[in-house]
């Protein structure tokens, strides 16, 4: 019997038990979160809560923003999601995804927009996005969930106000985020009208994106796709690779809802 073959020991279970706690408690807090809150929200000692980042981090399960500031999911637990997810995309619509990713040489993600709710479907393993919590939390800051948003002539119902003109503010997460809901009623209907999203460091300030609705042969939309880079990058997309996003959300659309045959 190898090592392998044997079950942990002593300590083991139980440090693999805080590890996933602060998985969960980062997936829960959102990118961004520090050490320090970790230790906080979970009662961990300061100097546990620093080993099992560093270790997380390590093992790509986190990775540690580029500011330094906070941490968020990384790349492992983005394919473990994805990997899940993909079960539900036909072959070839992940194809199409995959070939957008190797000519736009941005993060291109893949997301489920039906029923009112946001899901990802095929997010980037090199490129992790926010956790699909974050996102439906902060609709308002995501081009995706702005895509959702200009769906519905309800879409204030979706977040923490009481009508479009309300007073109450929308949370602001960076400098740019949108926080009045009547200008935020405004850009719903240039995305309805221009049938695109952007989003310029309104959730993250060191991420910008544009995503394009992917609709089922009725019209409704089912889900988005979108590409992420920098704010200026994404700012100055050649209408080239614009028209490139949008041909791809076309060929989803049509692979997604291909009949079945045989």
């Amino acid at each position: 019997m190898t090592a392998a073959d044997h079950p942990p020991a002593g300590r083991q279970p139980a440090a693999i038990r805080s590890a996933l706690t602060v998985l969960e408690q980062v997936a829960r807090a959102g990118p961004g979160v520090t050490a320090r809150e970790l230790s906080a929200a979970l009662g961990m000692s300061p100097a546990t809560t620093y080993r099992l980042v560093n270790l997380l981090v390590a093992e790509e399960y986190l990775v540690r923003l580029p500011d330094l500031r906070g941490f968020a999911l990384g790349r492992k637990v983005v394919e473990l999601a994805g990997a899940v997810a993909r079960t539900a995309v036909p072959a070839a619509a992940a194809d199409a995804v995959g070939e957008l990713r190797s000519r736009v040489r941005l993060a291109v993600h893949l997301a489920s927009l039906e029923h009112g709710r946001l899901r990802m479907l095929d997010p980037d393993p090199d490129h992790p996005p926010s956790p699909d919590a974050v996102l439906t939390r902060h609709l308002h800051a995501s081009a995706l969930g702005k895509l959702l948003l200009a769906e519905r002539s309800d879409w204030h119902a979706l977040l923490p106000v009481a009508d479009p003109a309300g007073a109450t503010p929308l949370r602001q997460l960076t400098a740019r985020t949108v926080g009045r809901p009547d200008v935020l009623a405004g850009e719903l209907g240039r995305v309805r009208g221009e049938q695109v999203a952007r989003q310029y460091g309104e959730l993250r300030a060191d991420r910008g994106c544009l995503a394009m609705p992917v609709r089922d042969p009725a019209g409704a939309l089912v889900a988005g796709l979108a590409v992420s880079g920098s704010p200026e990058r994404v700012a100055a997309l050649a209408p080239a690779v614009v028209r490139l996003v949008e041909r791809c959300a076309r060929d989803i659309a049509r692979l997604l809802h291909r009949p079945a045959t045989g």
